[in-house]
């Protein structure tokens, strides 16, 4: 049987067809552009490439932050100038665990935006959150924020790179090094608890196995030289961990008697085997949990 020439080209339009749409099915959806007017924060998602808002951040009202004045100061300062659109640093918060390194960074954009809100010459200032497994995609990040008329913080939390990473390289990139450079409205927040990144035992291998020891090091230390503002969080005295504790039964209307709360507090510290804002939070936690009571 001789097919004729109609039936073979409706039989291959007909294939071309259910090939075009298996195509369109396996393609993945456009990106739709992000609308920097639904939140003050977003989260990066580079399989995406886009942002996507976080309708309420999870934050610690700036004076619940106790034992950190004088770092707490100096990114409230960073973080109004640039809201202003003057100069400002690129800051890692290093240091003591659970001391409220990430804490303050959103605190101090709220502060700014509740501060600066409104005036005249001022853009929007938006809180953005990298990943750190998503650090190489920065410039992509970076491609979208450019030419937008709004100022972003890139805050990456517990940054830290480990061996045979070469991450970092893309971030010193683009903080400084790259040629287009870090574009005017963004500036990058970052925290650690390596003053450096790097874990000690990997700087010391590069310097027992190059050839030049010393510009080993310098390439690696180079990284966090592209942080102007260092910013150092120590362990809390017992003092200070008891401000905090009392500052947060005072704010979440706890009442309990205060030798008690001091006692069971420096009990849960020592069961703990550290104090710190952290530590003071989880045992407000525990006692309204106790008590019944809701911290709102």
């Amino acid at each position: 049987m001789t097919l004729s020439a109609n039936t073979v080209s409706s039989e291959l339009a007909s294939d071309l067809k259910r090939i075009a749409d298996a195509l369109e099915r396996m393609a993945p959806a456009p990106h739709r552009p992000t609308d920097l007017g639904a939140a003050d924060a977003f989260v990066w998602h580079p399989d995406k490439g886009n942002l996507t808002p976080v309708p309420k951040v999870n934050r610690v009202e700036m004076g619940l932050l106790r034992g950190i004045d004088r770092v707490r100061d100096q990114l409230n300062d960073n973080t109004e100038r640039f809201a202003r659109g003057l100069p400002a640093n690129n800051a890692l918060l290093w240091g003591a665990r659970g001391m409220g390194k990430s804490s303050l960074v959103k605190a101090a954009h709220a502060s700014a935006i509740g501060k600066l809100a409104g005036q005249a010459g001022v853009l929007p200032l938006k809180l953005v959150e990298i990943h750190r497994e998503d650090i190489e995609s920065l410039p992509a990040l970076m491609t979208i924020m450019r030419e937008n008329a709004c100022r972003f913080i890139v805050f990456c939390d517990d940054l830290s790179f480990d061996a045979n990473d070469t991450s970092y390289k893309s971030l010193k990139a683009v903080l400084e090094g790259g040629i287009e450079g870090r574009p005017d409205n963004v500036i990058f927040y970052a925290t650690s608890n390596r003053r450096h990144l790097l874990p000690r035992d990997m700087m010391d291998n590069e310097r027992g196995t190059a050839i030049n020891p010393g510009e080993a090091i310098e390439e690696k230390v180079s990284l966090s030289d592209r942080f102007g503002l260092w910013l150092g969080f120590h362990k809390c005295s017992q003092d200070e961990y008891l401000d905090m504790v009392r500052g947060y039964a005072s704010h979440y209307g706890i009442g309990l008697d205060a030798a008690k709360l001091e006692h069971e507090s420096l009990e849960w510290a020592t069961t703990r085997g550290s104090r710190s804002g952290r530590t003071a939070f989880q045992y407000i936690q525990d006692l309204a949990g106790r008590m019944g009571l809701h911290l709102a």
